[in-house]
């Protein structure tokens, strides 16, 4: 068993369904009646359900280790569970002399029989002891992402947008197949809210749980209908009757659905009310990067130096006309800036530096909403750049974008590569910069820069590349002293003017 915790307490969380998972399991393997049944699979789905939501921000294996490990169980039981909801089914629907309920009835008790079997076997290969080592470790990482925060929010809204796809879907064609895929997309959905979006899920859950039980029904009258229709030894006339009972309650769950999410009252808009949008989204997704890096980035202090350092340099040199300001850029910078160290994680298996092993990594990822493959492309690629060899447009990098999107991007990586120079050696020796647009050049002061040193020199060679697509010569010099400020001033006047000569 895991230790008690908090959570435990208040019925939540990772160690409270891990912990629940283990005692369901003793009460189940008594006699695999329906209700234990549940119960099991109720606590098994929440772990698993807690785990997709972390795997798009934590990168931790050992999430997906859980789930793999409970699957076989969880998918045993479902099997096991829908049989014994056929039977409760036809025990609702039909009445003791019933002939068909009667037949059903008997073939699911023989069914019931043979699963439990199975379900026995499974539990018996379940190893407890790897779920409970498992869950240990990971319920000490749910703390790294604040419930409420915008990472889950993030989520929420992506589980939002394909359950309203889905809805859409099923409103064309109309089939169980569509009802039973919206069915899935409310209770993932459901559940996100639920495991982490608690104030929420407060004025939610009402609604979410109605939907998806009557949803839920209409799969199992489906399925029921589909059993009946195959049946070879059904009289017609009885399995005309028992189709039309099943057609009418269908009907009514529905009309129930459709009464909450369509037309003026639809839910579809309140719940989306209540997730990000406009400015905010746009943090969000950041926020979700960023919490995707922070487990993988061995120094992320110092990648936050660099993206604070990129993003000044950015917005001044639009601010002087020495580049043309365009947010989608910024974006791609500011992304790229807090990911461009992923690459030095050891849990990544990758040949090449890390600048290598980052680009892989991110170019994996799927784009959070409001961006495109074109955008995680754009960031990878100035993570693969960010230092070491000069970027090539023909690279294989660069395959899946536009010409313009790659011409664009060279300016991008230019700022990066500078900004990272600034921080070479990961000491915050330089802690702050101050940039002036003069007549022909851009002059940066950098405080605790030494002139004479080998982040100097660092620096010096990292500037090639933005001088090169912005031209403009780049001069980069230690902070001046406010009492001798016109002095040196004058002095990097002369030094632009050397360089320019």
């Amino acid at each position: 068993m895991l230790p008690a915790t908090d959570s435990q307490e208040k019925k939540s969380g990772l160690a409270y369904w891990a912990n629940r998972v283990l005692q369901e399991c003793d009460n189940a393997e008594a006699g695999f009646a329906a209700d234990p049944v549940h119960d099991l699979r109720v606590a098994i789905r929440r772990c698993r359900s807690m785990a997709d939501g972390f795997i798009s921000a934590d990168p931790d294996p050992m999430w997906k280790q859980m789930k793999k490990l409970g699957k076989p169980l969880f998918s045993s039981l479902g099997d096991l569970r829908d049989t014994q909801v056929m039977l409760e089914w036809v025990a609702k629907l039909s009445h003791a002399e019933d002939p068909v309920g009667q037949v059903l009835s008997a073939g699911l008790r023989q069914k019931e029989t043979e699963l439990k079997l199975a379900a026995r076997s499974s539990l018996s290969a379940f190893d407890r002891s790897r779920w409970a080592s498992l869950n240990a470790h990971l319920a000490t990482r749910t703390d790294r992402i604040p419930p409420e925060g915008l990472v889950f929010q993030h989520l929420a809204l992506e589980r939002w947008t394909d359950a309203r796809e889905l809805h859409r879907r099923a409103l064309r064609n109309r089939s169980g197949t569509s009802y039973h895929q919206l069915r899935i997309g409310i209770k993932r959905f459901r559940y996100t809210v639920e495991n982490f979006l608690p104030e929420r899920h407060t004025r939610w859950s009402k609604d979410l749980r109605d939907l998806q039980d009557a949803l839920g029904e209409v799969h199992d009258l489906d399925v029921l209908r589909a059993m009946i229709r195959e049946h070879p030894d059904l009289p017609a006339h009885e399995r005309l009757r028992w189709q039309k009972r099943i057609a009418e309650e269908r009907q009514k769950r529905l009309e129930l659905y459709r009464r909450k999410m369509m037309g003026k009252d639809s839910l579809w808009p309140v719940w989306r009310s209540g997730l990000p949008a406009g400015a905010e989204l746009e943090q969000a997704a950041m926020e979700k990067l960023r919490s995707w890096a922070s487990s993988l980035d061995p120094d992320i202090e110092h990648s936050a130096r660099v993206t604070r350092f990129a993003l000044q340099l950015y917005d001044e040199l639009c601010a002087c006309g020495v580049l043309s300001r365009d947010n989608e850029l910024r974006r791609i910078l500011e992304a790229a800036a807090i990911l461009h160290e992923v690459g030095r994680s050891k849990t990544i298996d990758e040949n090449g530096g890390h600048q290598k092993r980052g680009f892989k990594a991110v170019a994996k990822l799927t784009p959070p909403l409001g961006w495109n493959s074109a955008d995680i492309q754009s960031v990878a690629v100035a993570i693969r750049y960010h230092r070491g060899a000069l970027p090539v447009t023909t690279n294989s990098s660069f395959v899946g974008l536009t010409a313009k999107r790659r011409k664009d991007l060279l300016p991008v990586i230019g700022i990066l590569r500078l900004a990272n120079a600034l921080d070479d050696a990961h000491d915050e020796s330089i802690s702050a910069i101050k940039i002036e647009c003069q007549q022909d050049a851009v002059v940066i002061y950098a405080e605790g820069l030494r002139q004479l040193s080998k982040n100097a020199e660092q620096i010096a060679r990292s500037r090639y590349l933005l001088e090169t697509m912005s031209r403009h010569p780049i001069v980069v010099g230690p902070m001046p002293v406010r009492k001798n400020a016109p002095a040196l001033a004058l002095h990097s006047r002369r030094r632009v003017a050397g360089a320019l000569s």
